[in-house]
């Protein structure tokens, strides 16, 4: 497959511990879970492999640790064909994720440490730069200090590199942060948190958009679950159903496919209302399917589901 277009992700690699049980415990309580699985996840390490699958050339900044772990996320990016800009540490520890997946539903629950790539400092940034200016779409969420990703997006920003923030997992973040982020793509949940305005409706996913242009967002992408996404901008306000690609296994990691496939799209010069159409289509099948690197889709799947 050749690559078209350049995706650079800063974020984390975490080693996804998943449970699959009717329901969790309660406190002190134990109970028998019906399966277990470990496998590769991040959410900077899962938007670089759903990039990375359906067309983009991509790098991955990130902090391993010196383990087991460290070498899962290595050999993921071989097998994938991501290039590491990469520092491993002696005295912290790679990321892992405890997952609870409800057996009933394919809902989940997550506790993340994501381990050293909380060291991930401004100034490995700058160290990191060139992989930033060179990308056509820069990709940063929140499994990271917010100073590094601050820094990040100041660097793509200024050499006019497209950036695409994923406000996640939800933090208290200074609205100037808005002002260098050419997408932002929360979940209803997130984006209640920035506006105050509470989100269950397309509707009031619109008064969000309206209140992050306010902050300076170039355009909102408000992800709304299985009611799909809004693409909100200054010239645009437009829904994006969800693409049914079969009874749903797993939700997890949905959002980390949709934000993939939309910096893909976007790198090869797709409109933002193209692009979320195809990553929604890529979230789609993501969750058709269980694990959270391991369920994205490729390119050719991710066509032929557009083209029904």
């Amino acid at each position: 497959m050749s690559k078209q277009g350049k995706v650079t992700v800063l974020g984390a690699f975490v080693a996804d511990a998943a449970f699959r049980a009717n329901r969790q415990p309660v406190m002190g309580e134990t109970i028998l879970g019906g399966n277990f699985s470990l496998g590769p996840g991040g959410k900077g390490s899962n938007q670089a492999v759903a990039a990375a699958r359906t067309g983009a050339d991509v790098t991955m900044i990130t902090k391993l640790g010196k383990d087991a772990f460290a070498n899962m996320a290595l050999q993921l990016w071989e097998d994938e064909g991501i290039t590491p800009r990469v520092a491993q540490i002696e005295d912290s520890y790679t990321g892992a994720a405890y997952i609870f997946i409800e057996e009933g539903t394919g809902n989940n629950a997550i506790i993340v440490c994501p381990g050293a790539a909380l060291t991930i400092t401004p100034a490995f940034i700058d160290e990191c730069s060139e992989a930033i200016t060179s990308a056509d779409v820069f990709v940063t969420q929140l499994e990271q200090s917010i100073d590094a990703a601050v820094r990040a997006l100041e660097i793509a920003k200024g050499a006019n590199v497209t950036t695409l923030f994923n406000p996640a997992p939800a933090e208290s973040v200074d609205d100037s942060i808005f002002t260098l982020c050419d997408f932002v793509t929360p979940n209803e949940t997130e984006a209640e948190g920035f506006t105050g305005i509470k989100v269950v409706t397309v509707d009031d996913a619109r008064k969000a958009g309206d209140a992050l242009l306010k902050k300076g967002v170039g355009t909102a992408l408000i992800t709304l679950g299985e009611n799909g996404a809004l693409v909100h901008g200054p010239d645009v306000s437009e829904h994006i159903p969800v693409f049914n690609a079969g009874p749903v296994v797993e939700t997890t990691g949905a959002g980390d496919a949709f934000n993939g496939g939309f910096a893909t799209a976007l790198a090869r010069g797709d409109s933002p209302l193209v692009a979320a159409r195809f990553a929604s289509a890529v979230a789609g099948l993501s969750v058709t399917r269980p694990g959270t690197a391991p369920s994205m889709p490729a390119l050719e799947e991710v066509q032929k589901l557009l083209d029904t």
